[in-house]
């Protein structure tokens, strides 16, 4: 059983920097693809990044590119999101996920398992 555990959310002025982490405990980490998810205040989940299994390949949803980067260490299990430049839309709880395949995901349905989720706040 794979467990997923984010941290580092918190309140951030407008424009400011936070980054947000992901530990995985469990199962083969390595071989997995991560991703990043969120979901706004009385919005649905969205997409916002993925890394492969070697991080190799990253994507980014249009709204946060040149702002977010996604990285990842597979020796310590943890997928990162650095999160620059931030706008009061970029409020939201931030889900990591892990697919088994490995290959960069863009839909929450390609992936196996999902932490609990960090809320991040931004003040405008």
């Amino acid at each position: 059983q794979v467990q997923l555990v984010e941290s580092g959310g918190g309140l951030v002025q407008a424009g400011g920097s936070l980054s947000v982490s992901c530990v995985a405990s469990g199962g083969t980490f390595s071989t997995y693809a991560m991703g990043w998810f969120r979901q706004g205040p009385g919005k649905e989940r969205e997409f916002v990044a993925t890394i492969s299994w070697n991080g190799g390949t990253t994507y980014y949803t249009d709204s946060v590119k040149g702002r977010f980067t996604i990285s990842r260490d597979n020796a310590k299990k943890t997928v990162y999101l650095q999160m620059n430049s931030l706008k009061a839309e970029d409020t939201a709880v931030y889900y990591c996920a892990a697919g088994r395949t490995g290959r960069a995901r863009l839909n929450a349905y390609e992936y196996d398992y999902w932490g609990q989720g960090t809320q991040v706040t931004v003040s405008s």
